[in-house]
């Protein structure tokens, strides 16, 4: 007889419904390390979009994500014909709000040129971009789908393709159209700016630029040499796939990644504090059934495995329950949640380890008691 599945059952509702509660707090432990790595794969995942091996930006700036970078679309031209270099694409990111069906979309514009680098890797419906203008392949997370129509500035983009995981730092769903188009979208004027500018004597639009040149190296060349080469024209810079990865975490996203991070470990405290509480106080509620065991001669490790396994078997049932919720409910975050086996894991660790340490309590606590305590009122 398992003396500690017969005090479940005899207490059934009540110990269901504490771990109902700890599965609760577990799915909130569990959304903040899924946020906290979402934080960092929406930010990365723009970068490693491109499969770049060198990014070309505005000299004095560190890339387009951790600040502006403005430089000449023909600016690819020179660059692809240096040695070392395979392919090279001129992209260009930007924000925009459209609306579409009665709501706003925040949307992060890229512009690529098609048959180089830039656009997107995996189309997982429809097809990729196919003509020269007013087409795009957008996030799942936009909740546009093929044939739908959005108008982005002055013109409608027909939506062809989906992809998924394409996100900027900030969270928000990508859209690919081509360098023209985006272009476009970046230089036009509204209709009464631009009778000003002309009113002025100035041109009908803003001159045309691109954020960086990406850049493929052939199989063996030095990306280090054709870095530096490219840190020598005055007027660029030159980051390695690398070093712009290494940029957006330190400046983009660190201190969101701090923040997160810090509330995280106060859940995981919080968490662990309470699961002690709980064994400690249903120890502390057996008492006098534990000075019973004692009193019809039953040993000590009986007592302590009834202790112990009420204890793992709460922390296992609430990080259970937890990982449940969570899988049922991470798609509908505004923000990405990713969750890795390597996490969850780790919790579980973690709540072996404090449940452990709880049961350690509650066992200090109960061979502590006199068997003649079974005898009083």
């Amino acid at each position: 007889m398992n003396l500690a599945l017969k005090d479940i059952r005899h207490g059934l509702f009540r110990f269901v419904l504490t771990c109902f509660g700890l599965g609760l707090l577990m799915t909130v432990v569990l959304a903040m390390i899924g946020i906290y790595n979402g934080l960092v794969s929406d930010a990365l995942a723009v970068v490693k979009a491109p499969a770049a091996d060198v990014w070309v930006v505005e000299a004095g700036t560190q890339g387009p994500f951790a600040e502006a970078s403005s430089i000449p679309a023909d600016t690819r031209n020179a660059v692809a014909r240096m040695p070392g270099v395979a392919e090279a694409g001129a992209i260009n990111y930007q924000n925009i709000e459209a609306p579409f069906q009665g709501r706003t979309l925040r949307l992060y514009v890229i512009g690529y040129e098609r048959g180089r680098p830039g656009g997107p890797q995996t189309i997982v419906a429809g097809r990729g971009i196919g003509t020269s203008h007013f087409e795009l392949v957008a996030d799942r997370k936009t909740g546009l789908a093929p044939g739908d129509t959005i108008r982005l500035g002055r013109n409608h983009f027909t939506v062809v393709g989906l992809v998924e995981g394409a996100m900027n730092s900030g969270g928000d769903p990508a859209v690919f159209m081509a360098l023209a188009d985006a272009m476009d979208l970046q230089t036009e004027l509204a209709p009464a700016d631009q009778r000003v500018q002309v009113a002025r004597g100035g041109g009908a639009v803003k001159s045309a630029s691109v954020a960086a040149v990406i850049v493929r190296v052939t199989p063996g060349a030095d990306v280090s040499l054709l870095t530096a080469t490219l840190r020598q024209w005055k007027h660029l810079a030159a980051l390695t796939q690398a070093e712009q990865e290494t940029i957006l975490l330190a400046s983009v996203v660190d201190k969101a990644r701090r923040q997160i991070g810090l509330f995280l470990g106060i859940l995981l405290t919080v968490s662990a504090v309470v699961i002690a509480l709980i064994i400690y106080t249903m120890t502390m509620e057996k008492l006098k059934q534990i000075a019973t065991l004692k009193l019809i001669g039953a040993p000590d490790r009986t007592i302590v495995g009834l202790i112990v396994q009420q204890a793992l078997i709460l922390g296992a049932s609430g990080w259970g329950i937890g990982l449940v919720l969570i899988l049922l409910v991470k798609d509908v975050f505004p923000r990405r949640v990713v969750l890795e086996p390597f996490n969850v894991g780790v919790l579980a660790a973690i709540i072996f380890v404090v449940c452990l340490a709880a049961s350690g309590l509650g066992v200090r606590a109960a061979l502590k008691v006199d068997p003649a305590t079974a005898l009083g009122s």
